[in-house]
């Protein structure tokens, strides 16, 4: 027997069935310090663009801290979405040593899942009173260096190997390239466990004479802490620096997220997307997008050119017993 099923029901079917009654969801991204202002923004701009896309109301959660501690969180238990860390190594130690995040991620993504990229320069106080115009100056007697950690903080690694890179090219000799490094840690009074504390110790606490600093960072500090209290100095030379992002396949399929956190880093490659990075002071990968932005010229390297790419670098300058242990001494 044919059963014929009522046209109000059919139509109670429809409409629960249309993306207007999709079930909500929330993500969570995982990044490092100096993300949190592009990544309020731009998650604000993703959710309404999907729920204009979709009907879904999607719910963007953020932790922030150093890289190296926020990856060592995600493989502790950290039910993380999406991370966007500081550094490729960061995500290749959760995808080796939790196997959430599947071997070759970083092909998932154009520009080696890299949707922007950032430098590392120097800030100072206004009228910069010791002076300082490049990495020499940051080993003079009596320079006070803020910088973070670089066994927590990305961006600190980030720094180190700028400085490294600097005083290789210079010096022409790995022996004087470390005992550049060894000078410039002597005059840094404290560590800090990511590069947003070391900006709250440079600009808040008045610590220091000169903060090593993501570019992006400098201009927040310029921003936040009105203008004609501190000067950026770009050094003659510095790194490219690479954050990259991923999808945390195992915790997103779980969760039943993996779509729409694909999605979400996809939207960073979006012209949306990159507007809004270069807007936070963070280089679009877009040319054209990055065109439209008055970023400086800065001679730059990168860490594959000098020290061979992140699995070397961390073995050699920031594993237990490496280089970074060796010159610093601790206060």
């Amino acid at each position: 027997m044919k059963l014929t099923i009522p046209k109000i029901v059919l139509g109670l079917a429809a409409l629960c069935s249309s993306p207007a009654f999709a079930q909500d969801v929330t993500l969570l991204n995982v990044s490092y310090d100096p993300t949190r202002e592009l990544y309020k923004e731009f998650n604000a701009a993703f959710a309404k663009y999907w729920k204009g896309k979709t009907g879904q109301t999607v719910a963007i959660n953020q932790s922030h801290g150093g890289s190296g501690k926020q990856a060592r969180a995600v493989i502790d238990g950290l039910e993380a979405d999406i991370v966007t860390l500081a550094l490729a190594y960061d995500i290749d130690e959760i995808a080796t040593r939790s196997r959430l995040i599947a071997p070759g991620w970083q092909k998932e993504l154009p520009n080696n899942s890299t949707p922007y990229t950032s430098t590392i320069v120097f800030v100072v106080r206004q009228g910069n009173p010791k002076n300082i115009r490049d990495w020499d100056d940051l080993v003079k007697p009596g320079v006070s260096v803020i910088t973070p950690n670089p066994k927590t903080s990305g961006g600190a690694r980030w720094n180190y190997l700028a400085a490294r890179g600097y005083a290789l090219k210079k010096y022409g000799s790995e022996e004087k390239a470390r005992e550049f490094l060894k000078q410039l840690f002597a005059n840094v009074p404290v560590l800090d466990s990511g590069a947003r504390g070391s900006t709250t110790t440079f600009a808040k606490n008045g610590q220091g004479d000169v903060f090593i600093s993501w570019e992006n960072e400098a201009y927040l500090i310029q921003n936040e802490f009105g203008a004609g209290k501190f000067q950026i100095i770009n050094p003659s030379i510095s790194i490219l620096a690479e954050p990259p992002v991923t999808v945390v396949d195992k915790t997103a399929e779980r969760r039943g997220t993996k779509k729409i956190a694909e999605e979400y880093l996809k939207y960073l490659y979006s012209d949306e997307g990159q507007r809004i990075a270069g807007k936070h002071h963070y280089r679009p990968s877009n040319p054209a997008i990055a065109g439209q932005f008055p970023f400086p010229q800065i001679k730059l390297f990168t860490i594959a050119e000098l020290f061979g790419g992140w699995a070397s670098a961390q073995k050699t300058f920031f594993a237990d017993g490496g280089e970074f242990d060796q010159i610093y001494k601790r206060k």
